[in-house]
């Protein structure tokens, strides 16, 4: 497996940090870097990043928590899958369910957190309050430093205290096979090569998975809201995936990436974009948006609001066969957030861990978009409601759905620039 050094990918991305020239997934024309507008007016992005509102935004979340946790292989989550290919067919994007079978537990090769069965015990909780020292060498590359707060999973229903919560969060688990849900915004002069954006829409811990991960979905589907406009077109295509059973262990995009990768460039005349499966040219994941508040205190209490200093973190994996390329994506998006985002900064880091960008990280530029750095902040309890009762909608203010905001502004922008976006007048 390619490993590449810090060194080595910040000199690559010096080289070429918007060239795009992915090693080993090489678009057949390089998208062009649109030129400085005189006026907002003359540039299309700017009109398309001015179209995501914050409440819009807001109320999307809103309607994914109407179904709860959305625990995969229940009935609220069939629900929850429902409901988005409605909303994506309202916005003029062809939904499409993909059916999957989830691995046996013995074959389940990481994941984000535990499976549904069965909490995490301690996890990064243990050893609560500062660090002697940091704690190196963590999955992902990730080092501990200050503060580590308590994580885990909340599998107590009774632990909710909202009765009406509680009681949608009891349905059964139902049998396999699961759905998960995608649609595309196909291209215009290059509609068999595609970036995916993807977000998972399950999640757990009885509580409405307002922020892990309505946050990131509700994001996914505004960018499908505003690239499917009418007046809207792009050269290269573009899939919005909501994928389904992250918090099992990826299984959803796991499964997406099994059935569809060999299926790349495949010819059909009978299906749109002329191919079974289009070329695969970068994948986006978007994983918990939120919630900012800084290192936890030495008590284990945080700020009660979002920090000012809040950012949002571009991740890519250091140790992937795709990294080189991958840290280019990640630069593109951090400088289309530098000129486009409008309240929070964007941060770059190479330790991109436990999200459905992970199954793609060796077969094409893949990068997430998370609230903090995975390994180092959210596994040492950045956030005390990832995973409990407590994320729930009414748990965030404005301040925090902003910054998930600013993270669909900047993905917005770097895709509509790699897509080669029109506007029409």
């Amino acid at each position: 497996m390619h490993r590449m050094t810090w060194t080595g990918v910040v000199a690559g991305l010096v080289a070429g940090s918007v060239a795009m020239g992915w090693a080993g997934q090489q678009p057949s024309a390089p998208a062009a870097v649109p030129q400085a507008a005189t006026s907002p007016a003359e540039d299309p992005i700017r009109e398309l990043v001015a179209r995501l509102q914050l409440d819009r935004y807001k109320a999307t979340i809103k309607g994914l928590t109407q179904f709860g946790d959305r625990r995969e292989g229940t009935q609220r989550n069939r629900d929850a899958v429902a409901w988005i290919a409605a909303q994506l067919q309202s916005y003029g994007c062809e939904p499409e369910t993909m059916m999957y079978v989830p691995p046996a537990p013995a074959a389940r090769a990481g994941g984000a957190g535990p499976t549904a069965q069965g909490p995490r015990a301690g996890g990064a909780g243990r050893g609560l309050g500062p660090l002697a020292e940091p704690v190196r060498n963590r999955e992902g590359g990730s080092t501990l430093y200050g503060v580590r707060g308590r994580t885990g999973v909340n599998n107590d229903a009774a632990l909710q205290p909202d009765e009406a919560l509680r009681a949608l969060n009891a349905g059964p688990v139902l049998p396999a096979p699961f759905p998960q849900v995608y649609c595309t915004k196909w291209g215009t002069t290059r509609p068999g090569e595609v970036y995916i954006i993807g977000a998972h829409m399950d999640g757990i811990g009885y509580g409405e998975a307002a922020n892990d991960n309505g946050s990131g979905t509700a994001l996914v589907m505004e960018l499908a809201r505003i690239f499917n406009q009418p007046d809207v077109t792009t050269d290269v295509s573009i899939r919005f995936a909501l994928w389904n059973g992250e918090e099992g262990g990826l299984r959803g995009a796991r499964a997406y990436v099994d059935q569809r990768a060999e299926l790349q460039g495949r010819p059909d005349p009978q299906r749109t974009g002329g191919v079974i499966e289009p070329t695969w040219l970068g994948m986006i994941q978007h994983d918990m948006m939120m919630w900012d508040h800084g290192m936890p205190r030495a008590d284990g209490t945080l700020a009660p609001d979002q920090r000012p200093e809040a950012d949002f973190n571009i991740e890519w994996q250091s140790n992937s066969t795709m990294a080189e390329a991958s840290a280019r994506l990640a630069l593109t998006v951090k400088l289309a957030a530098d000129k486009y985002s409008t309240t929070y900064p964007a941060v770059l880091g190479p330790h991109m861990t436990n999200t459905d960008s992970t199954p793609f990280m060796n077969v094409v530029p893949a990068i997430s978009l998370r609230e903090n750095e995975r390994g180092m902040h959210t596994g040492a309890g950045w956030n005390p409601h990832w995973h409990q009762p407590t994320d729930l909608f009414s748990t965030f203010a404005d301040k925090d759905f902003m910054l998930g905001l600013n993270a669909a502004q900047a993905t917005l922008a770097a895709v509509a620039e790699l897509a080669g976006v029109k506007v029409r007048q």
